[in-house]
């Protein structure tokens, strides 16, 4: 099969580009082509254009068709609505890749199933993915577009511990700092490793059973948040970590990006059923545990000093956060 990934050097995408080399397809590749993202296999064809630039995208296509056209790059109905227009009648696929933050918040029930109620409207990046996802939809129906829908959750490789300002918190629990995490840490939350997602990815590529279909591709491995802190504490070699919990709408009173992927989804216990997935990739299964990711994360980090970047605006909003906690008096002055 021919495959364009519109992206491919991601977390995801990047990932999936090497499942699909190593099942025979042949790839091609479009992005801004900068020069720190992951770097693509020798066998992929690169090709250079700003995807979010339709004209761009036009041009460096012209001509061209492809069995699969696997998207990464848009978010919003009217990108998605250009898409549709520049591979209309060149495309055998076209696969959306969503988001799992478009189910409902709080979810009505866990483990979340496909079918499960769309409503974030909290969160815009959310509500731009489920108007995309209703436009698809649209299209499918109306002209039977071969559209397939693919929800990630979170997902992880090592280069991007799973956790919100990445590296900066490692540093910190290294350095014995406190580290804050929402609400009491008891919520529970889903990790999924990018090889993990990609063998998921790339088993529904091509196949007609899945056009005007939704799939969300996630781990089976469900920690809770407080533990996710303490494996990567662990894993760092760092002391015990010291957790302090502070509320969801505090920490975005603070810190808007932040508070928004919390609202919007990280403050939930979201647990995923991957069944519909597995009845059409059977070979799908979580085979990369979370304690052996981190070590892996920890190592990439650590064989690159220059790759430990501390992040000096969260290490501020973090600071600000703590100092503006009361201050809880002794023991002994209480009694």
């Amino acid at each position: 099969m021919r495959i364009l990934f519109i992206g491919g050097t991601g977390t995801i995408s990047s990932a999936c580009v090497r499942t699909a080399l190593k099942r025979g397809m042949k790839v091609s590749t479009i992005n801004r082509g900068v020069s720190d993202r992951r770097d693509l296999p020798p066998d992929v064809e690169a090709l250079v254009a700003d995807a979010q630039q339709i004209e761009q995208l036009s041009n460096a296509l012209a001509g061209r068709t492809f069995d699969v056209v696997a998207d990464f790059r848009a978010f919003t109905p009217g990108e998605v609505q250009a898409r549709l227009d520049l591979f209309r009648g060149r495309v055998g696929q076209y696969v959306f890749i969503s988001s799992a933050t478009v189910y409902q918040k709080p979810p009505a029930l866990n483990p979340i199933v496909e079918s499960a109620p769309l409503s974030n409207p909290g969160w815009r990046y959310a509500r731009d993915k489920i108007a995309s996802e209703d436009m698809l939809t649209g299209a499918y129906r109306d002209e039977r577009y071969p559209v397939t829908i693919v929800r990630p959750s979170h997902t992880y490789d090592r280069r991007t511990p799973p956790v919100y300002g990445g590296w900066t918190q490692i540093d910190r629990m290294r350095r014995g700092r406190p580290v804050v995490v929402h609400g009491d840490g008891t919520s529970l939350w889903t990790l999924t490793h990018s090889s993990d997602f990609a063998v998921g990815f790339v088993g529904l590529l091509g196949d007609p059973r899945t056009f005007g279909q939704a799939f969300h591709i996630t781990s089976d491995q469900v920690f809770s948040w407080n533990q996710i802190y303490e494996i990567l504490a662990a894993a760092a070699g760092a002391p015990a970590p010291k957790l302090v919990h502070v509320t969801s709408e505090t920490i975005a009173a603070a810190d808007p990006d932040w508070g928004d992927a919390l609202l919007g989804d990280m403050a939930h216990s979201l647990v995923f059923d991957n069944t519909k997935l597995k009845r059409l990739v059977p070979d799908f299964a979580t085979r990369t545990s979370f304690p052996s990711a981190a070590r892996e994360i920890i190592a990439w980090f650590d064989s690159d000093p220059a790759r430990q970047r501390v992040d000096e605006r969260l290490e501020a909003v973090v600071e600000s956060l703590l100092a503006a906690l009361p201050v809880v008096p002794p023991a002994s002055a209480r009694s």
